[in-house]
């Protein structure tokens, strides 16, 4: 066999497919590079992985031509509200071509809108179904927020017109309240808005004791970024996280994986404010009731006691005499009592007196002498017996009518 140049053998390869491969198929792809180019096409590689996701089961190039980019752009934006990105699934309607430079390529034709959406509605089911399996898809709903949040953490773009919106709608609200704001810098487009957001999480967590709750707020942005915030690992930190956390990030039509497991979801920035405004605004009136009503109650009691004082005050002066009267009653009652309590007592210590004086009596020497007894004496000393005598003692007998001298001879 004759050898043949590399592009007469390119040149079979492109007849060969041409002839084999005329039509257009459906092909069903993932997105795993694209670059739009300045002359106005899109190049994308396309690749199929292996149900694990690692490994590569095939790989294409694919070539948007202007004409066609021109129209799919802005038809597939429309109908998903997303722009095709990198690890986005499609289904595209190609033809198959074959460069003698440029090797085997796709050439995209139409691309379906509704296989891109059934994708990513099954990939935010699958990330909410695993949040729910591992228990978390509600923590941050069980968390309060206080009556009087007044300090608000800020996760959003510095230059973000919606973060200029939230805070300026604070500071001017009708009711002249006051709020703490700190900005916790993040991307909100891009490929980075995942790892950016949870970075701010994360500097607010340190910080928890400082603030009240967290809002996470875009506006002005593509609403074609919203696929940013369905991702597992920026939902389970939400769903995590310690504060109750409010989402505005710009959008109305559908719920991001991030609305629904934060506290509460807002459209906008603004609206994220005028929540924060009502929420102190009802604790607010909530407290000028209770102090009207509080004022009333005490108002009404002041009211009553004073009718009640005067009440008493008209009956004083009869409440007076009848306790007056009672009490004299009471007084006359401990008088007399204390009266006969007294004659009682002295005429027992008479009659105990009259006792000892008549034991006293009894006992008198001279009622004894009367009766016929005598006393002797010795130099002034009673003699008891003869024994207590000797001769020439001068004894002095009393009787009870007189005495006589004698002596011991």
């Amino acid at each position: 066999m004759e050898p043949i140049t590399l592009l007469e053998l390119n040149g079979r390869v492109k007849s060969t497919l041409q002839f084999e491969i005329p039509d257009a198929y459906w092909v069903q792809a993932e997105i795993s590079s694209i670059s739009p180019s300045s002359q106005g096409h899109c190049y994308i590689e396309l690749v199929q992985k292996d149900p694990t996701g690692r490994n590569f089961l095939a790989k294409a190039k694919a070539n948007i031509w202007r004409g066609t980019w021109l129209k799919l752009k802005p038809y597939f934006e429309a109908e998903t509200g997303e722009t095709l990105k990198v690890g986005m699934k499609v289904l595209l309607q190609v033809t198959v071509t074959f460069h003698e430079v440029y090797g085997y390529s796709l050439v995209v034709q139409d691309i379906d809108p509704t296989y891109t959406m059934g994708d990513m509605a099954r990939r935010r089911k699958e990330i909410l179904e695993q949040l729910a399996k591992e228990g978390v898809i509600g923590l941050n709903h069980e968390l309060e927020i206080p009556a009087l949040p007044n300090r608000i953490a800020v996760i959003s773009s510095a230059t973000a017109a919606g973060w200029g919106d939230f805070r300026d709608q604070l500071k001017n609200n009708i009711y002249g309240f006051r709020f703490y704001v700190k900005l916790f810098p993040a991307l909100m487009q891009g490929d980075d808005v995942e790892r950016s957001v949870i970075s701010a999480l994360n500097a607010v967590a340190e910080r928890r004791d400082d603030f009240d709750l967290v809002i996470i707020i875009r506006g002005g942005g593509a609403v074609s970024e919203l696929s940013y915030f369905d991702s597992y690992d920026l939902a389970y930190n939400i769903a995590n996280f310690p504060l109750p956390v409010i989402t505005g990030i710009g959008h109305e039509r559908d719920d991001t994986v991030a609305d629904v497991v934060a506290h509460t979801k807002v459209k906008t920035p603004t609206a994220a404010a005028e929540f924060i405004i009502n929420r102190a605004f009802d604790s607010a009136s909530e407290l000028e009731n209770l102090t009207r009503r509080m004022g009333d109650a005490i108002a009404g009691r002041m009211n009553s006691e004073n009718i009640r004082i005067e009440r008493i005050s008209q009956k004083l002066p009869s409440l007076f005499a009848v306790l007056r009267t009672r009490q004299e009653q009471i007084l006359e009652t401990v008088w007399m009592r204390s009266v006969n309590a007294v004659r009682n007592m002295l005429t027992a210590h008479v009659h105990k007196l009259e006792i000892i004086d008549k034991s006293i009596a009894a006992v008198d020497p001279v009622t004894i002498l009367k009766r016929g007894y005598s006393i002797t004496r010795c130099n002034g000393h009673v003699v008891k017996g003869a024994s207590d005598l000797k001769r020439g003692d001068r004894l002095t007998t009393a009787f009870a009518d007189g005495s006589v001298e004698s002596e011991i001879l």
